[in-house]
């Protein structure tokens, strides 16, 4: 099998792994991060040296082997940005996966090659990895269903790590009914029958949106109330200017937190890496530790807010991005601008270990854009349940 013409999947030959057995998901296709191993197969994390200065794995990632075990079958393995630093999908070595659904623009990160590949169809289902939103960010630029679990919730054996108290592992599908049937396998847990729920909408994150995003999920909004059996109801996240310096000390911890997970490779390889991800390491290495306990203090602020809004059964929603895919050619200033805008809506479900699902619901511009549905800890299953809920009623 050849490379696919998205540049999804990693350059050379493909191969494929079929299950020894039959399973809820025999039939279906999926394919997994390089962040993620593979038996017998090297795991390069995005960066060219990185498959030379490790061993060649022997063992599947728990998350592989579960979708094998289920009857899935493994069709390759997809593009990440470098050592899963990135947000909007690129890979200097690699190449930027297409995304199908808006063309001539970036797919979003780091999990960018499986979200391309789902959403050209080239497989059912896709594993990636969310820390800072790199599950979340390309299910809304490509249109797709996309879960960032719970931390902690799903095993995170045989994944290369960036920030520990942030990573989490994710999957992509393009319809409620696949993305149910693989959730059920990766959290070990049925998905229930919806129930009704408070709807939240985060008016302050919806604030920080393009105006066109937020006509594109007004629709949405209100759908979900009917789903949910709620009128939405607004609340902020935090007080005036909170999203905005929540996510510079949420940025801190997990960069400081990275730079700890990647230091002493980066000291005994001297690896290449793109001027970005270095100058970022570069960054990364000049915080102290009195900042990261500083920006730790600040999660137990972001934490209690969160329970306050969410432990009691209600569900929230903002926009999974404040805008539409951003066309491919952009220079480095200005996807850093954009980098930072992303954040400010993702680093309240980082900072608090929260589930949050993207939902394929609105349009703007001819390019896709999600709503985002959060839940309390544990509850990614009535996230998965809603989602299924919401597909039957546009239907």
């Amino acid at each position: 099998m050849t490379n696919s013409t998205t540049d999804a999947f990693l350059p050379g030959p493909r191969y494929r792994l079929s299950p020894a057995a039959s399973g809820p998901l025999t039939g279906l296709s999926f394919a997994a991060k390089d962040l993620f191993d593979v038996a017998g197969t090297p795991t390069g994390a995005g960066n060219p040296d990185w498959a030379r200065t490790h061993p060649v794995p022997q063992a599947h990632a728990w998350a592989v082997g579960k979708l094998l075990d289920a009857g899935a079958d493994l069709v390759g393995k997809t593009v990440t940005c470098e050592i899963s630093l990135g947000i909007l999908g690129f890979n200097q070595f690699f190449g930027t996966p297409a995304n199908p659904a808006a063309p001539g623009c970036l797919p979003g990160g780091s999990s960018s090659g499986s979200a391309s590949a789902v959403a050209a169809g080239e497989c059912d289902i896709a594993l990636g990895t969310d820390t800072g939103g790199s599950v979340r960010v390309p299910a809304s630029l490509c249109g797709l269903h996309g879960l960032r679990t719970t931390h902690g919730r799903i095993s995170f054996a045989g994944v290369c790590a960036q920030a520990p108290s942030f990573d989490t592992v994710g999957w992509f599908t393009r319809d409620a009914a696949t993305f149910a049937k693989a959730s059920a396998v990766l959290l070990q847990e049925p998905i229930p029958a919806p129930m009704a729920a408070p709807l939240l909408v985060a008016e302050d994150a919806f604030a920080l949106a393009d105006a066109e995003v937020r006509e594109a999920l007004a629709g949405a909004v209100a759908l979900l109330g009917r789903v949910l059996g709620h009128a939405p109801q607004g609340v902020n996240l935090g007080p005036a200017g909170a999203l905005v310096a929540w996510s510079a000390q949420r940025n801190i911890l997990q960069r400081h937190e990275g730079w700890r997970t990647f230091r002493d490779w980066i000291d005994a390889a001297n690896p290449r890496f793109a001027f970005n991800v270095a100058r970022n390491l570069t960054l990364a290495a000049g915080f102290t530790d009195a900042q990261a306990a500083e920006a730790a203090s600040v999660r137990q602020q972001v934490l209690a807010r969160a329970r306050g809004l969410l432990e009691g059964g209600a569900i929230l929603c903002l926009p999974t991005t404040p805008f539409t895919a951003p066309p491919l050619g952009l220079p480095l200033a200005a996807l850093d601008a954009l980098s930072e805008r992303i954040s400010q809506l993702t680093s309240f479900a980082g900072f608090a270990g929260l589930p949050q699902l993207s939902l394929p619901l609105g349009h703007a511009g001819g390019k896709p854009c999600g709503l985002s549905i959060l839940a309390w800890h544990g509850q990614d299953t009535k996230l998965v349940a809603i989602a299924e809920a919401v597909e039957r009623a546009r239907h």
